[in-house]
């Protein structure tokens, strides 16, 4: 899976993806949003914005940047701007493995539905703690490979075939970021007792220890 066949996998999906995608993921990104905690002038980045299914739950008096590779996806997110008359959002196309912003410039950052679906989660997740600022909360909707020993092992089976056909990967432990020393967990659970999807919340301490 690389960046190319990601974003043509993506450019597929836009046609549909607010018809699939829309009403079940809604919860998650209403919640997560919530949970940010978002204050009159704070920055906040969404990170693979795709469609803009999340931008009408953000707050009128925070400033909104979203990112995302595929143009297709872009191109609706755009018009779900003009046509709601957001004025305070903004997106573009942008790698989030490189991304142009300076460091420190964002308050907080949410990812929905993407750390598995990007070439390198690890390099997308130091350029997120890159450009969040130090005590900013990072929250992530995704799903994570199960701790149920006989589940998990089927999500490494198809993992290979999701990736290549689907664009995202089932494979992804949540233990890797956990394990991150820059970031702290503060919650972690799921949607609804039935989800396969993850709410993870966290705060960049930028290298400084917490416990």
């Amino acid at each position: 899976m690389d960046a190319e066949s990601i974003q043509k996998v993506y450019n597929n999906y836009a046609v549909f993806y607010d018809i699939v995608f829309g009403k079940i993921s809604e919860p998650g990104r209403a919640s997560a949003i919530k949970r940010l905690q978002l204050r009159p002038g704070d920055h906040v980045l969404e990170v693979g914005v795709g469609t803009g299914l999340s931008l009408p739950f953000y707050p009128p008096y925070c400033q909104v940047t979203g990112i995302d590779l595929s143009q297709e996806m872009l191109r609706r997110a755009r018009k779900r701007i003009e046509t709601k008359g957001f004025t305070n959002i903004v997106v573009e196309r942008m790698d989030a493995s490189g991304m142009a912003f300076a460091d420190d410039t964002f308050d907080a950052i949410f990812a929905a539905y993407l750390i598995t679906a990007v070439p390198d989660p690890w390099g997308v997740l130091s350029e997120i703690k890159r450009v969040c600022k130090k005590g900013g909360l990072i929250i992530f909707v995704n799903h994570f490979k199960s701790r149920n020993r006989l589940i998990s092992s089927v999500e490494t089976t198809i993992s290979s075939f999701c990736s290549r056909h689907l664009g995202f990967r089932t494979d992804l432990c949540l233990s890797g970021i956990l394990n991150d020393r820059d970031l702290r967990l503060i919650n972690r659970e799921r949607i609804s007792p039935v989800s396969l999807w993850e709410i993870a919340e966290f705060q960049n301490m930028k290298g400084q220890p917490w416990i």
